[in-house]
């Protein structure tokens, strides 16, 4: 019985009224109706169901409507002489059975559409919760991301801080034992005409051939982004390149390696394009130092 209902509240039964179901549907429905009187009765309800649906919402012709197709098919100029004809035709044709008349038995679809109603109130109120809870969750998750964004930047501010720190600090270190260390020289690099208040400090290990420049102690100009400034030692009083750094550009260490070398009379800079040159543009010498015996 459980089945038989289901089938019947599955729809089939308006589509086959309706004649929407194709050769091998309409079998099975005719074949569920002969072995199942329910579905039977079914059908029958629905097509009486329709059958007054389409009495009650019947649109009544315009008046003359008749006239009009008369004249289309040509009997306008017979149209009296064929009424007689037309009811004598309509008397003699009786009907075989009495119409009896079955009253609509319209409680299983006012339960239908009650239920349906209700499954579409739901419908909508799950739907408006959903974007309510969809709203709520989208803002705390933009603040969560905000949150987060700003938790990274001040981490990496901090890491930034951290490694700034722990460098200086070696750096200042390697500078105490280089002032212990008879092996290393510092050399004071002094303006020129170019820039008289220029100066710089290199320290220079002729053992191990070690250079490096001091950050923390440079006052140049600041180059460009087409100009570096190039470090030169003067050996045997040629100009030897010991490579090119830009003015504060590596912040994060105070001390910055240059080229080896294991001998030089003196340590001179000369403001260059970009990437360095070959020989040094005398006329931009910044400063210069000569190493001390």
């Amino acid at each position: 019985m459980e089945e038989v209902k289901a089938y019947i509240e599955s729809g089939i039964l308006e589509l086959y009224v309706l004649g929407q179901l194709n050769a091998q549907e309409q079998k099975e429905v005719e074949a569920m109706a002969s072995k199942h009187p329910e579905v039977k009765q079914e059908i029958e309800a629905i097509e009486i169901a329709m059958e007054q649906y389409a009495l009650q919402n019947a649109i009544k012709p315009s008046e003359g409507l008749g006239d009009k197709i008369f004249e289309k098919i040509g009997l306008s100029d017979n149209l009296e002489k064929a009424e007689p004809i037309v009811a004598k035709a309509v008397n003699e044709v009786k009907p075989t059975k009495e119409a009896v008349i079955i009253p609509l038995n319209t409680a299983p679809y006012e339960s239908k559409i009650k239920t349906l109603r209700i499954a579409l109130v739901a419908c909508i109120a799950l739907l408006v919760v959903s974007v309510i809870a969809l709203y709520n969750a989208h803002n705390q998750l933009g603040s969560a991301k905000d949150q987060i964004a700003e938790l990274n930047l001040n981490n990496e501010k901090f890491t930034s801080t951290v490694n700034f720190m722990k460098q200086s600090n070696a750096d200042l270190q390697k500078i105490i034992d280089m002032a212990n260390d008879p092996d290393w020289k510092t050399v004071k690099l002094a303006g020129t005409a170019m820039d008289p208040k220029a100066k710089m400090t290199v320290y220079w290990h002729a053992k191990g051939k070690h250079v490096m420049v001091d950050n923390s102690k440079m006052d140049l100009p600041v180059n460009d982004q087409q100009h570096q400034y190039q470090l030169w030692a003067i050996v045997n009083g040629k100009p030897v390149d010991l490579g090119v750094f830009d003015v504060k550009a590596d912040s994060t260490h105070i001390l910055v390696n240059m080229k080896e070398t294991g001998s030089a009379a003196a340590f001179a800079v000369t403001l260059e394009k970009r990437g360095g040159s070959v020989n040094p543009t005398m006329n931009q010498m910044v400063v210069i130092g000569n190493v001390s015996i």
